[in-house]
């Protein structure tokens, strides 16, 4: 697929899980991403953003993933014949146990979407283990032995340990441990635990062809997928596990105090605590980074452009010495308490802070390094890098320099009290109003205006940059949200000298719905779903008339060939 930036293009992004389609089985799947695809193409857009697809653990979060390289399940297109070894018959046997109507309503319901899923994967994996080993199987789990074996012994010991992720109170608490207590199983435990691995193998396998199936679909309709590797994965990921040498496990990676996310006071006071291990740069570099050089290879195989989550992490990353389970008791601490309670360590940046110009020339130096690895394995793959919150001044021009599209978030595109102009932004650039993380416009319009709103004046305020953008004299309340805001911001986003400008799903249809609050364990994070299913919205007035004002838009900037 041609992504060259000398010809701009608009995307949408929008995550799976959010998706709706008349058969889903309560969260967003392959089957209705094909139908987003079709409706994105129709519309004008060319390419299709999606959050991580790897696998989750327990608190849902596509930026906490158990492994690096193994795709969420519950993103597989489940029915008769898909896979081919799902039988009608067992898939109207294993759904009649479940409340479809109960649970396709409201937010995802993960427990129960995981149960089913996994029986309908199972007896799919049942009838295709009855016969000998394909070859095709036997090929894939050939290709992919570099992570496959480690991500199965993990996940068969996950599933004997109550799928509880904390493999450190497992009785096989290390990987070397694991692997003596299979060593000692009497054999027909042995066989039996060895195919709990295969039927994990099975369904990465299942994974592989349908997304494989996808990035040829979205390429045949003129649309390009765009992923997402987020920069750490979970303490309690497979590849912890199985390389526990190459992470500083005893600092949780994250972000400094950030004053912009007023939902959250630890994080405005502390900073982000993701929880991500630390990488050990020294030790990954000893073995060429191997490891880094199979993760970006994973995402290759599936995607058009791949976006790096928090790509600063690549030059320093922000290291807590504590869990984010702690974060409560180091909330009301001043920074005396806190040190007290840590032994004298605190929260700053790894390895090195960039205070000196020694520093920083050696933050650059090596995030370079560590990024050509990372544009060296993605081939063909365009990289974008998400290059937002505290970024050091050496940053850009770096990205720049590697040919990585940084991001353009016009209300804070702001030097010296200047918004600046999207005509002046870089061609190599992404720009958008909002990521996952961000509330969406309609709800910051809403809350600009509201009497009794904490977050009234920072509403207020980011609400008057997006307008300067705009062309807008003043965003007051005489305007209508709908017919004298909205089609003026997406002209000026689409009008912007960036090669790609996306929206969100939720600003493209002006809904108030947010996906995550970053730093917080909300129980709407990473669960709300979309108010309609595509054909619902195909067949809508008024979405029908916006999105015909939205493609008249992409055509006169020139992101729509006429």
């Amino acid at each position: 697929m041609e992504l060259s930036t000398g010809k701009k293009i608009a995307g949408v992004l929008a995550p799976l899980f959010a998706l709706r389609h008349d058969d889903d089985l309560g969260i967003g799947d392959l089957a209705a991403l094909r139908n987003f695809i079709d409706w994105s193409a129709e519309i004008g857009f060319r390419l299709v953003q999606l959050l991580p697809i790897n696998e989750v653990g327990g608190d849902n979060s596509p930026y906490n993933a158990i492994s690096a390289m193994a795709i969420e399940p519950t993103t597989l297109q489940l029915a008769p014949g898909s896979p081919e070894h799902l039988t009608a018959q067992d898939f109207h046997c294993i759904v009649a146990e479940y409340d479809l109507a109960e649970l396709r309503d409201g937010l995802v319901k993960y427990d129960k979407v995981k149960a089913l899923k996994r029986a309908l994967l199972q007896a799919a994996f049942d009838r295709f283990d009855a016969h000998a080993d394909t070859a095709a199987f036997a090929q894939f789990r050939q290709r992919e032995a570099s992570w496959l074996p480690d991500y199965t012994l993990f996940r068969a010991l996950m599933e004997r340990n109550g799928e509880r992720e904390t493999w450190d109170r497992w009785e096989q608490d290390s990987f070397e441990a694991a692997l003596r207590w299979r060593d000692t199983l009497a054999p027909s435990d042995r066989e039996k635990f060895e195919r709990r691995e295969r039927f994990f193998a099975y369904v990465q396998w299942i994974a592989d062809m349908q997304w494989r199936a996808a990035r040829d679909y979205a390429a045949a309709r003129g649309v390009a997928l765009m992923g997402d590797i987020p920069f750490g994965v979970s303490y309690y990921s497979a590849d912890v596990f199985a390389r526990p040498n190459e992470f500083q496990l005893e600092w949780s990676g994250g972000a400094p105090p950030e004053p912009y996310f007023k939902d959250d006071e630890f994080t405005m006071k502390w900073g982000q605590n993701w929880g991500i291990p630390v990488y050990d740069w020294p030790r990954m570099r000893s073995d060429n980074f191997a490891w880094w050089r199979q993760r970006t290879r994973g995402v290759h195989r599936f995607f058009h452009v791949f976006r790096i989550d928090h790509v600063l992490g690549f030059y320093r990353i922000y290291g807590f010495p504590w869990r984010p389970t702690r974060n409560a008791e180091f909330l009301p601490l001043d920074q005396q308490q806190m040190l007290e309670k840590t032994g004298g360590r605190a929260p700053h940046f790894m390895p090195r802070d960039d205070e000196t110009e020694e520093n920083r020339a050696a933050n650059q130096r090596e995030g370079e390094e560590y990024l050509r690895v990372v544009l060296l394995e993605s081939g063909d793959t365009r990289v974008v890098g998400e290059d937002l919150g505290t970024v050091p001044p050496y940053v850009r021009p770096s990205l720049h320099s590697l040919g990585i599209a940084g991001f353009k978030i016009p209300q804070w595109e702001v030097y010296h009290d200047r918004v600046t102009p999207g005509a002046e932004y870089q061609r190599l650039s992404v720009a958008t109003y909002a990521t996952h993380d961000h509330k969406p416009l309609r709800a910051m319009w809403e809350e600009a205006f509201e009497r009794h709103s904490d977050t009234r004046d920072q509403a207020r305020h980011d609400l008057a940059k997006i307008a300067t953008f705009a062309g807008i004299e003043s965003a007051n309340e005489t305007m209508t949200y709908a017919s004298d805001f909205y089609p003026r911001i997406m002209e000026a986003l689409f009008a912007s000298n960036s090669w790609l400008a996306i929206v969100m799903i939720t600003d493209l249809l002006a809904r108030r719905d947010r996906f995550n609050v970053p730093g917080m364990a909300n129980e709407g994070n990473w669960t709300r779903r979309m108010h309609a299913t595509v054909a619902e919205l195909r067949a809508s007035r008024t979405t029908r008339e916006r999105m015909r004002t939205i493609r008249e838009l992409l055509r006169r900037t020139a992101r729509l060939e006429k």
